[in-house]
């Protein structure tokens, strides 16, 4: 059976030290990008949101347009019957044919009338809908702008961090590896239940590195010791001693 080395308290403790460092590092990237990223996301996000309005106002001025074109149709269609129906009152035999022959007249007057309204009240939405969608245009257009510089802003950072955080990132891969399971579970979740990303703090001035809440000088003892993994009583960080923290560098 293959012999599994067991680590001390203090290599524990150093391995932790060294994790919350680098990410600590990484953390400090993160804060140079700041709300860019949220920003942009959010941009892309609501110009996604314009493009699809503005196509839907396309679509419903496309539809408008095609009624206009139906209602023209209509009313070449009722003149051509207007226009037939003169010619037949020429040559009706009674009144009651040219009775019924005007009728059909003046109903396809009116229907050339009613015609021309609904092309005026179409025509009319039409141009609502145009300065609906000139300002749906310019209204992209400035937020793509905004983007641009949002994303030229963003593209800078990362470009002038890209090395070290793929060096920290590779770094943090590494020192995870030397981290047992249960310890590294139990870091991670403290770690993503603050928002500086703390999990592991030195004592400093005989307060928790965290939340600053009073270290008991018998506890700060214990801590100096390496004997077991002590945590703060008020926050759950992990706590170490000064010297131990001060031991790790990260380059």
């Amino acid at each position: 059976m293959a012999h599994v080395k067991e680590f001390s308290v203090e290599e524990k403790l150093t391995a932790l030290i060294t994790l919350q460092k680098i990410e600590s590092k990484m953390d400090e990237i993160k804060i140079l990008k700041g709300e860019l990223p949220m920003e942009v996301a959010d941009l892309e996000d609501e110009i996604t949101g314009l493009h699809a309005r503005q196509t839907r106002i396309e679509e419903e001025i496309n539809g408008v347009s095609e009624f206009i074109e139906q209602r023209r149709e209509a009313i070449k269609e009722s003149e051509a019957l207007v226009s037939k129906y003169e010619k037949q009152s020429e040559n009706v035999k009674n009144n009651r044919e040219f009775e019924a022959i005007n009728k059909e007249i003046e109903m396809q007057q009116l229907e050339v009338k009613l015609a021309e309204k609904h092309i005026k009240d179409a025509n009319e939405e039409i141009s609502e809908k145009a300065v609906l969608l000139e300002k749906a245009k310019k209204n992209i257009a400035a937020k793509e702008g905004v983007l641009a510089t949002k994303k030229g802003e963003l593209e800078k950072i990362i470009a002038a961090n890209e090395k070290e955080e793929k060096h920290f990132g590779k770094m943090a891969a590494e020192a995870k590896v030397h981290v047992e399971p249960r310890l590294l579970a139990s870091y991670e979740k403290i770690r993503h239940s603050y928002r500086n990303g703390l999990a592991v703090v030195p004592v400093e001035r005989d307060a928790c590195g965290g939340c600053f809440n009073a270290i008991p000088p018998q506890k700060q003892s214990e801590i100096r010791q390496h004997k077991k993994i002590m945590i703060c009583e008020n926050c759950g960080r992990i706590l170490v001693d000064e010297e131990l923290s001060n031991n790790v560098e990260i380059k």
